[in-house]
């Protein structure tokens, strides 16, 4: 019996729970067991989940013809184990072929099903013989990055952003997303190198860095907070909300931030606004415990609510109001790629639905003359400008402004860089709505909008 290395069947694993929907990639490896590992094993789990689940699509093409029944239907473990074994071939080298299809049939074999062993070392033989070209080489035929993506998917970037822009979205898709930090302060980058982390600049922000090499998770800065993960853009929307104080008259200090788990971008809004009382909402119980826990620092001045954005109470009660509202999340398939093979095109409609009802709450919920930032990592035009057009014509009290001047206070007060402001300049939309698109722009996909209670 051929022994299964402890990293691939924790990739095995992992990849069966996310099949049958009960967590994501993201959550299942920050958990205690995989933590444990040895760093080459922890890495290695790490490459084989993200990398079946983003080639999914493009390894069952390669998988499918090679069985006796092409059409037929393969139990999820036996499947798993074919496209674990098909990434290994095909993408890394460092294993023999042999040890690969052996581990894959024993896979299957521990999963109780035996009976498809044959199978997995029959397809697996064929595949390791006659190899397609590697996917990354666009120039072979049939082998381009859309191909790991939902045709749905594709066809309708292709129709809204054009050829170029879908190609560089869908690579970036399959690609190891930049991890970018937030240091609490500028001596926490010298922290980070001392403890072997070598950092980069960003793209977009000063303060900002990324990670060129090292694991800053395993660092006291990070434990501590000092050192935050989180993607730039997601960076810039909280600079964004933090900006239109100074277009507000009157200002009385109260911040709503009405998605607020798991927290990054309402810590930049205390962090920027120490005089601010904020209130935090998350409707998920668990989510809600986490948010609390990373806010603890500033309970004095941030309540953590747990609350349904969509059904807020208050009424002209806060200045400004943060509404980063739950969407498909197609922006984010590099760091999430489970995302299309959960998504279907008639959820779009219904992430709307509820994408509106937010609004409409943070809208309410802010006083005359405040603001509203809307954002969402998704490129999809229902969940973005679709909604902004549809609640304003529901709300004639409410009109968008451009999010320009932000973007130039920013860069004038040096949190934007020069090159950043200049690029971030070239993604407005006609209507003044910042808009990123994963591959173009230097971080995930973001839409976000600008609008004010004029009455």
């Amino acid at each position: 019996m051929a022994a299964v290395s402890i990293a691939r069947k924790a990739a095995f694993e992992i990849l069966q729970s996310i099949d049958r929907g009960r967590a994501h990639a993201d959550e299942l490896l920050r958990r205690a067991a995989v933590d444990a590992l040895p760093a080459p094993d922890r890495n290695l789990v790490h490459a084989l989940v993200f990398g079946v689940l983003r080639w999914q699509l493009w390894l069952d093409r390669q998988i499918r013809p090679l069985l006796k029944r092409p059409e037929a239907k393969v139990d999820s473990p036996v499947l798993i184990a074919l496209r674990l074994g098909a990434f290994q071939l095909i993408f890394l080298d460092r294993v023999p072929a042999h040890a690969t299809i052996d581990e894959s049939v024993e896979l299957v074999k521990q999963s109780r099903h035996r009976f498809a062993s044959g199978m997995v070392n029959a397809v697996l033989r064929r595949l390791a013989s006659t190899p397609p070209l590697t996917p990354l080489d666009e120039t072979g035929a049939g082998a381009a990055p859309e191909q790991a993506h939902p045709t749905w998917m594709v066809e309708r970037w292709v129709n809204f952003y054009g050829r170029e822009a879908t190609m560089a979205i869908c690579r970036h898709g399959q690609a190891q997303p930049t991890v970018s930090l937030r240091l609490a302060a500028p001596d926490v980058e010298d922290e980070l190198t001392r403890a072997g982390i070598r950092l980069g600049e960003a793209s977009l922000l000063n303060g900002a860095r990324t990670v060129v090499s090292g694991n800053v998770t395993t660092t006291d800065a990070y434990r501590a907070g000092r050192a935050r993960i989180q993607d730039e853009g997601s960076q810039l929307i909280a600079e964004i909300a933090s900006s239109c104080s100074a277009d507000l008259a009157e200002i009385q200090g109260k911040f709503l931030d009405t998605c607020a788990a798991p927290g990054g971008k309402t810590l930049i809004l205390a962090e920027r606004h120490p005089e601010a009382r904020i209130v935090a909402c998350e409707w998920n119980v668990k989510r809600l415990a986490e948010l609390r826990d990373r806010l603890h620092a500033y309970v004095d001045r941030i309540e953590c609510r747990h609350a349904d954005a969509a059904s807020l109470s208050e009424e002209s009660v806060f200045d400004l109001v943060l509404a980063d509202v739950p969407c498909s999340g197609t922006g984010t398939l590099g760091r999430n790629p489970e995302i299309r093979h959960r998504l279907l095109p008639e959820d779009l409609p219904r992430q709307a639905e509820r994408q509106r009802a937010i609004l409409h709450a943070a809208l309410r919920a802010v006083r005359p003359g405040g603001r509203v930032v809307y954002s969402t990592c998704s490129l999809e035009s229902e969940e973005n400008e679709e909604v902004v057009r549809a609640v304003l014509a529901e709300d004639g009290k409410v009109r968008q402004i451009s999010v320009a001047p932000q973007i130039e206070r920013l860069a004038s007060g040096g949190i934007v860089s020069a090159p950043g402001a200049e690029y971030l300049r070239g993604c407005l939309t006609s209507e003044g709505a910042l808009r990123l698109l994963p591959g173009t722009a230097p971080t995930d996909g973001f839409y976000v909008a600008l609008m004010e209670r004029v009455a």
